[in-house]
């Protein structure tokens, strides 16, 4: 529902008269690299909890933390691979918590992986800073992170604004 000029309420500031109206954002929600991102991120959700979901069945009484910790990683895909997919504001500060966490996530149970490796006697996806996935889990949350900051509405508007 949008409201016209007519019924769109004055905001006074200063000097100037200024009239709001709704805006909809008409913007696809990516394009190119975050296209292929968003996919990456895609299978990565679905592997993950895949992966997770069989180990926590057949076997969850062998490496109950490494399982779990796959489970979470798996959750945290699924949230980032929708988030990414939006313009809104509310899905970009899940998009971003999301990548951030999954950052977190990777160099604490990396490092702990290598660290204290009786802690882990399965690997998770972010085992060995994901070494059994090529190392993309190490890389994909910095990759998100850079989308996120690249594709941000208001500094895209501010850039075009000194344009």
């Amino acid at each position: 529902m949008s409201i016209s000029d007519e019924q769109a309420p004055a905001v006074s500031s200063g000097r100037e008269h200024v009239v709001t109206t709704s805006a909809e954002d008409t913007r696809r929600p990516a394009y190119g690299f975050g296209r292929v991102l968003i996919l990456v991120y895609g299978i990565f959700a679905v592997a993950a909890s895949a992966r997770a979901g069989v180990q926590l069945i057949t076997k969850a009484d062998e490496a109950p933390l490494a399982y779990a910790l796959s489970a979470v990683a798996g959750l945290v895909y699924v949230l980032a691979t929708v988030a990414l997919g939006h313009n809104g504001r509310r899905m970009r500060r899940i998009g971003w918590t999301a990548v951030v966490f999954e950052l977190v996530g990777v160099v604490t149970v990396g490092t702990l992986s290598l660290v204290r490796p009786e802690l882990f006697p399965d690997d998770t996806v972010w085992s060995g800073f994901g070494s059994g996935y090529g190392y993309v889990p190490a890389v994909l949350p910095l990759l998100g992170i850079a989308w996120l900051w690249h594709s941000s509405p208001a500094r895209i508007a501010a850039r075009a604004e000194q344009r």
